[in-house]
C-alpha cells in the first residue's frame, strides 16, 4: 500500500495539472443564444434585410447586440477564415468538401443554411424606351453589343455577388463591357440610372423591390424596374415579385444563405434559430425576397404597374 501511494499522488498532480491548463487554454464564452454580442459578415447587397432582421432580433432580446460588417462577397469568402467572424451570410454556398475543410481548419462547428431567394433587380432611368428584355439582350447589354449603347451599372468596385452572378451565370466567360461603371454602393446605382438615361442598373430587388418602404417608394420614383423574359418559353415578360421567385420563373435569381461556424451553442445560432424562424422569415417576406424556410400563401391580386 505505502509504494502504491508515490504513484497514486503522482497521477493525482497530473490530473490537476491537466485540468489547470485546460481551464486556460479554455475560452470563456460569455454569450448564449439569447444573450451577448457577436461580429458577424453580410454581403452589402442585402444591407436593408440584414438591417431590419438585427434590428427586430435584437428588440426581442434585449442584452444581445449583432456587430454585422457589410462587405463585398468577395471579402465575405475570406471572413469564413476569420475565428473573430461567427456567421456569414451571403449567396455562397459551400460544399460539403468545403465545409469539412472549414470544419477542419477552424475547429469549429460549420452550419450551412438558405434562408431566402432573392433576385437581381434590372433598372432603367424613366426616360428609356427600354423596358422589356430577355436574356439574349441582357447579355449583349453586359457585353456592350446591344443595338442601343447601353451602359451597365453595377453595385461595388469589388466583387459582390451580384457582379458574381452576372460573370458566372450570365456572360459565362464572355468579356465584360469596358464601358461598364462600379458604382461604390447599390443606393449609388439607383442615383447612376436616375441621372443617366442610357444607363442599366443591375441590383438585389430588396434594395428596390418593397414599395412600403418609404426610402425604396422614394427610389421608385427616379427609376423603374425592367421587365425580364421569363424563363419558360411560352413566358410573359415578368418582373422580380415573391411569386415568379419562388418557382424561378424570373431569369436572374439567387438564394441567401448563412454560413454559422460556432464551437459552441451561442448567439451565433440563436440568431440563425431567428432568421429561419416565423418571425424572420415574415421579414424576408415583408422586404419581397422569397422566403426559404416557410411556407406563404400567394393570393392572386391586381397589380397596378404604374406604381413600380
Amino acid at each position: 500500500m505505502r509504494k502504491a501511494y508515490p504513484w497514486l499522488c503522482w497521477c493525482l498532480l497530473i490530473l490537476l495539472t491537466a485540468c489547470e491548463a485546460n481551464k486556460r487554454t479554455r475560452p470563456d464564452f460569455t454569450d448564449t443564444p439569447t444573450s451577448g454580442s457577436i461580429t458577424i459578415s453580410a454581403d452589402i447587397s442585402f444591407k436593408p434585410v440584414i438591417d431590419e432582421q438585427i434590428k427586430v432580433f435584437e428588440s426581442n432580446n434585449p442584452g444581445t447586440k449583432i456587430n454585422v460588417q457589410y462587405k463585398p462577397e468577395s471579402d465575405c469568402v475570406k471572413d469564413l477564415w476569420n475565428d473573430s467572424i461567427r456567421m456569414v451570410i451571403s449567396t455562397i454556398a459551400l460544399t460539403e468538401s468545403e465545409k469539412a475543410t472549414l470544419a477542419d481548419s477552424m475547429n469549429v462547428v460549420v452550419d450551412q443554411l438558405p434562408i431566402a431567394r432573392d433576385a437581381i433587380a434590372v433598372i432603367v432611368n424613366p426616360m428609356s424606351p427600354d423596358s422589356l428584355f430577355d436574356m439574349n439582350e441582357i447579355k449583349s447589354i453586359l457585353t456592350g453589343t446591344y443595338s442601343r449603347p447601353l451602359i451597365p451599372v453595377f453595385d461595388g468596385i469589388k466583387t459582390t455577388s451580384t457582379i458574381r452572378y452576372i460573370l458566372d451565370s450570365v456572360l459565362r466567360g464572355e468579356t465584360l463591357n469596358p464601358a461598364a461603371v462600379a458604382a461604390s454602393t447599390s443606393d449609388s446605382v439607383i442615383n447612376y440610372v436616375a441621372q443617366t438615361p442610357n444607363a442599366v442598373g443591375f441590383i438585389g430587388v430588396s434594395w428596390i423591390g418593397n414599395p412600403e418602404d418609404s426610402k425604396q417608394r422614394s427610389f421608385l420614383k427616379k427609376v423603374k424596374i425592367a421587365y425580364l423574359k421569363g424563363n419558360n418559353s411560352d413566358e410573359k415578360y415578368i418582373l422580380p415579385v415573391q411569386a415568379n421567385l419562388y418557382d424561378r420563373k424570373y431569369p436572374m435569381t439567387r438564394d441567401l444563405t448563412y454560413i454559422l461556424k460556432e464551437t459552441h451553442v451561442g448567439l451565433g445560432n440563436g440568431f440563425a434559430s431567428f432568421l429561419r424562424g416565423e418571425i424572420g422569415q415574415l421579414i424576408f417576406k415583408r422586404a419581397y425576397l422569397m422566403p426559404g424556410r416557410r411556407f406563404f400563401i400567394f393570393r392572386p391580386v391586381r397589380l397596378n404597374e404604374d406604381s413600380i
